[in-house]
């Protein structure tokens, strides 16, 4: 288990989304009224970026079929086409003035 560092505390604010390949993760952080999240960033369905995806309430909207995912959980509330796994949610670690992420290598 390795801590990587995403970004600074400072730098965060609402609407703030970012992509990181963190050896064989793709992830996106992001911040939405006040809270913070990092996902997966493609879709679990056929990979599409979620990078400009909707949030509505507490579903994050894929852009390309309109699947749903909830935002906190990543579980599949809707799908257009064939039902596809859940979309992966990774824990946020705050250290010192920075936020991070715990990964395998």
């Amino acid at each position: 288990m390795h801590y990587y560092r995403l970004e600074r505390l400072i730098n965060l604010f609402d609407g703030y989304r970012q992509v990181f390949k963190i050896n064989s993760h793709h992830l996106m952080l992001l911040q939405i009224d006040g809270e913070r999240f990092l996902i997966e960033s493609n879709c679990p369905h056929r990979e599409y970026p979620l990078k400009s995806s909707d949030v509505d309430g507490s579903d994050l909207v894929c852009p390309q079929h309109g699947y749903r995912f909830d935002i906190r959980s990543g579980e599949l509330r809707h799908y257009s086409e064939e039902h596809c796994r859940n979309l992966h949610c990774f824990e946020l670690v705050e250290r010192d003035s920075e936020v991070g992420v715990i990964l395998d290598y």
